[in-house]
Order: C-alpha cells, then structure tokens, then sequence
C-alpha cells in the first residue's frame, strides 16, 4: 500500500500536480484565464477613462452649444427663403439681387468655411462613434461569456420540457371544470 500511496501522491498530492500540469500544456486553465482576461480588460477600461473620462466646464458646454447652431440655422434658412419667394416673390427677387453682386472669390471662401466645419464635425462625430465602439469592445468578453451560459442551459431547458407534461395540469383542469358550470 506505500508504493501505491506514493505513487497517488506524486500524481495528485503533495508540491506537484502531475496530471494537471501536463493537461495545461495542452488546456489553458480555465481559472488563470478569467484572471488574465479580466486584468486586460480593466486595463482597457483604466486606458478609455483616463482618455475619455474628462469632464467639461461650463464654457466648454456653451461652445457646444453654439456650435450645434449653424446646421439647424441653414435648414431653416432656406426653408424660410422658400417661404419669403412663395409670400413676396417682389422682396425675394430684390434680395437675390443682391446676393448675384457679391463676388465669386467670397463664394470660394464661403464654401471652404462651410466644408471645413462640416468637416470638422463629421470628424468629431467619428470619434464619439470610435468612444462608443471602444466601449462595445470593452463588454464583449462578458457578452460571449453570457452566451456560452445562455447556450449552455439549452440542454437543460430540454429536459426539463420533456418531463413536464403539460396536458396533466389538475388546478388548470379544476379552473376548466368551474368555469363550464
């Protein structure tokens, strides 16, 4: 019995774990990982909020604010334009006039301002949707991690529905029964 106990002990016991060591040459350990994967992602998470987590004062809002001003301003303006030609199309016509005499280096410059803020916005508006989807990433573990469990229970819902019958219910046949009365 000694030599078999040392034998056991060697295998399972005692420092050293044989069996285990040499199914994770083979296996990540399941343990090991979650702790890896969940230090990455607090890495991630500590990264985005020390990029994005920054607050703005009160300036910085009223900014945003105005700056959010111009693409309601020009729609509309030019629905309000349409409106002026249907109501006076006499002041409307004056007014377009007016505007043939500005010339065409200011309509150059007009248009590089107006390209250049819609630019910048849309830039901007890029990088809010790259915050949002670093974001997404950042739940995608635990999202995976729910769906192998969701996937999991499947089984389970299964056999459960096959030993429950559900044609054999007393208190729904009693309630049945009462009601035809």
């Amino acid at each position: 019995m000694g030599m078999i106990g040392s034998l056991l002990a060697t295998l399972f016991g005692g420092t050293r774990n044989v069996v285990r060591e040499t199914v994770e040459v083979f296996r990540p350990n399941a343990e090991a990982q979650a702790v890896r994967d969940a230090a990455q992602s607090a890495a991630a998470l500590a990264q985005f909020a020390a990029e994005f987590g920054h607050t703005t004062s009160a300036f910085d809002r009223l900014i945003d604010g105005l700056n959010r001003l111009p693409r309601p301003m020009l729609a509309f303006g030019t629905i309000g334009l349409f409106a002026a030609a249907l109501f006076d199309p006499v002041w409307f016509s004056a007014r377009m006039q007016g505007i043939t005499l500005i010339p065409e280096p200011m309509w150059w410059l007009m248009g590089a301002i107006v390209s250049f803020y819609f630019g910048a916005r849309h830039h901007a508006k890029s990088q809010d949707f790259q915050k949002g989807l670093w974001a997404t990433l950042a739940r995608t573990s635990q999202v995976v991690d729910n769906i192998k469990e969701l996937e999991s229970l499947e089984g389970v819902e299964a056999a459960d529905d096959e030993m429950m019958d559900f044609d054999a219910n007393p208190a729904l046949e009693d309630w049945r029964n009462n009601v035809r009365r």
